[in-house]
């Protein structure tokens, strides 16, 4: 692995060995081509590196702590730690790549910013980035997620964001992509498609994995620093896989270090009841790229479902496709019921309340460290919970 890792995944084609590319109509091509050339070039700047660590130190509040789970870890044996993206500036990991896609926009003289959201992180982090860049910003949200996530959704109108509504199909994440699309396209000169994950057409996985990767750059120095060795697993949530390849990326070849991405087994592992694309899913082609997707009998995208609206897509990063090919990271599930016993446990015994989507990481660092107790675990908590309380005490009982 090492540097040449990043070197040579993606290939100039954007594939992850058979996954990724960029499946796109023809009239995309030249402005894909534009946004990789750019980012290519930009990217390496000095002008653009040191705007880029000027932002995350004094703008973000970047490096995020790394923090050790005392009582977590006294209850369930191991020792959890949390890499802490909640406190990143917006309550989660996803203004690492907003600000750095938003300085790409600026450099190219955008003058929009249209993008996808499901829990609503990435839209609240994409109308930051916009508010301070002075950009326009264009976000579409499926229905059902904006009622699950309404304090997201009115932040994201504080901003100056306008908030597209997303009424066809399920009007969760899928169709908030399908619909940002549409809009992309009636508009690519004047606009950039900032996507929320590592997925989309080249060169997206690989910008966001790059942007990313300062969670795990700054999480492995920080564990060493603790600890005086490297964590024996590391965990993170993947829908998309944006925040599982930020800290997966700096343990890639590290032996020692066992990656777990957890995906959403929602209400039980039934057709429609699900989102855990790479536990179930076979290759195919979605929104312009090649990864593991949950199909139906036609080969179209299945319908899915999570209790965590950040994680209900039916198709999942190429880079997690090659890695779980290459067994390079294990992929397991957590159901509801897991998630949110995790999301109280957190916040009863460590006084931090997560986000839905990461409290599947937490569940399973639990179930880890009851196998293994000698062992240390490093979560990504990728994002803070203040969007989910609404939605969990409406409708989950409160414990004693």
């Amino acid at each position: 692995m090492t540097e040449n890792y990043f070197k040579t995944y993606p290939n100039k084609e954007g594939f992850f060995n058979e996954y990724g590319g960029a499946f796109i109509p023809p009239m995309l091509e030249e402005e894909m081509k534009k946004i990789t050339d750019a980012y290519y070039a930009i990217s390496k700047s000095h002008s653009f590196i040191s705007e880029l660590r000027s932002i995350r130190k004094h703008y973000q509040g970047r490096p995020t702590p790394v923090y050790y789970c005392n009582r977590l870890s006294d209850k369930y044996g191991g020792r959890i730690y949390l890499k802490r993206e909640d406190l990143n500036h917006t309550g989660a990991h996803k203004l690492n790549h907003c600000m750095g896609e938003a300085l790409l926009a600026k450099h190219l003289g955008k003058k929009k910013l249209i993008a996808e959201t499901g829990a609503g992180q990435h839209g609240v982090a994409l109308a930051t980035a916009a508010a301070y860049f002075g950009l326009e910003c264009e976000i579409h949200m499926g229905e059902v997620d904006m009622a699950k996530e309404r304090p997201n959704v009115v932040r994201m109108r504080i901003l100056g964001a306008k908030v597209v509504p997303v009424t066809h199909g399920l009007k969760t994440l899928k169709e908030a992509v399908d619909s940002a699309f549409e809009a992309y396209m009636k508009d690519p000169i004047n606009t950039i498609y900032c996507i929320g994950s590592v997925v989309g057409p080249h060169p997206f996985p690989m910008m966001v994995r790059d942007f990313q990767r300062v969670v795990g750059i700054e999480a492995k120095e920080q564990f060493f620093d603790m600890t005086g060795e490297l964590p024996d697993n590391v965990v993170a949530c993947v829908g998309g896989g944006s925040n599982a390849m930020g800290i997966f990326s700096a343990f890639l070849d590290d032996s020692e270090c066992s990656l777990y991405g957890v995906e959403p087994g929602g209400r039980s592992l039934e057709h429609g009841e699900h989102a855990a694309t790479m536990t179930l899913g076979k290759p195919g082609i979605i929104h312009g790229f090649k990864c593991y997707t949950l199909q139906d009998e036609n080969g179209e995208p299945s319908p899915v479902y999570s209790v965590a609206s950040g994680l209900d897509y039916p198709g999942v990063g190429p880079e997690h496709s090659m890695l779980k090919d290459l067994k390079k990271v294990n992929y397991d599930v957590v159901s509801d019921k897991e998630t949110i016993d995790a999301f109280f446990e957190l916040s009863r015994l460590e006084g931090i309340i997560p986000a839905l989507e990461s409290a599947h990481a937490v569940a399973y660092a639990f179930k880890l460290a009851q196998e293994n107790p000698q062992k240390s675990i490093l979560v990504n908590l990728s994002g803070r919970g203040d969007k989910d309380l609404d939605f969990v005490v409406e409708n989950y009982e409160m414990p004693e």
